[in-house]
């Protein structure tokens, strides 16, 4: 299994509608990724000028070739993917602000 820091900058006017499919758990029965993509979204850390990060669990060539296609091309531009060992990307933007305070379920701790 692969998983990666995922580094993106937000579509400013589709940030209240992300917020909105992820608090209805729009993309959960998305098969095969929609757990894990709802954990990242839901988790994601806020950086300067805009950017999300977050880890994500893939198994795609290129990663996130679903995803993108699906889900994350709609609400990010800029996508880049570091690969990390698992709970590794999480830690790296640990301090980081959460990109949906009021969604964040901080389930990543528990991933370490």
């Amino acid at each position: 299994m692969a998983h990666y820091l995922v580094r993106a900058r937000v579509r400013g006017e589709c940030l209240d509608e992300l917020a909105a499919a992820l608090r209805r758990e729009a993309f959960l029965a998305m098969k095969p990724f929609g757990r894990a993509i709802t954990h990242g979204l839901r988790n994601a850390r806020r950086e300067t000028g805009g950017v999300a990060m977050w880890e994500e669990e893939d198994y795609c060539s290129p990663p996130l070739a679903q995803e993108r296609d699906a889900v994350l091309d709609r609400y990010f531009t800029d996508i880049d993917v570091e690969p990390v060992a698992r709970g590794e990307g999480w830690k790296r933007i640990a301090d980081l602000p959460p990109l949906f305070p009021s969604l964040s379920t901080d389930g990543f701790r528990n991933r370490q």
